[in-house]
């Protein structure tokens, strides 16, 4: 395991996180959210994940059926990590929002067509 930290463009929100050694496991999403914003997902168990600043200034977004929260920085409008519909046990934290530089392996995800993707994916994490 790894321990990383990271935040938003202002530094209002600070977090730090644990995650596998490198390469870090990291999906790029393409439904309309995630390519506007260029967030890169690290999915982080929330036992693995602290909010250290900033828990007052997050905002909060929710569209479609609702069951995502995309949290932001109310100041510099940054996502640095939400609540993903795909895995409600975990935080997404974006890759491009660490402090340092990880080695990614990095897996596309069609949030286009959700529905199949998580399917695939949840395949995949089974060993299928």
């Amino acid at each position: 395991m790894i321990e990383v930290s990271g935040g938003c463009h202002c530094g209002t929100v600070r977090f730090t996180a644990r995650m596998p050694d490198a390469p870090v496991h990291a999906l790029d999403c393409n439904c309309s959210i995630c390519s506007m914003t260029g967030f890169l997902h690290v999915i982080v168990p929330h036992s693995e994940f602290e909010l250290l600043t900033g828990r007052d200034a997050l905002a909060s977004y929710r569209f479609g059926t609702g069951s995502a929260e995309h949290l932001f920085c109310s100041n510099c409008g940054v996502k640095s990590f939400y609540q993903p519909r795909s895995h409600p046990d975990a935080w997404s934290v974006n890759a491009n929002c660490l402090d340092e530089a990880v080695e990614l392996e990095i897996e596309q995800f069609n949030g286009r067509h959700w529905e199949n993707a998580k399917a695939r994916l949840d395949g995949e994490q089974a060993g299928g």
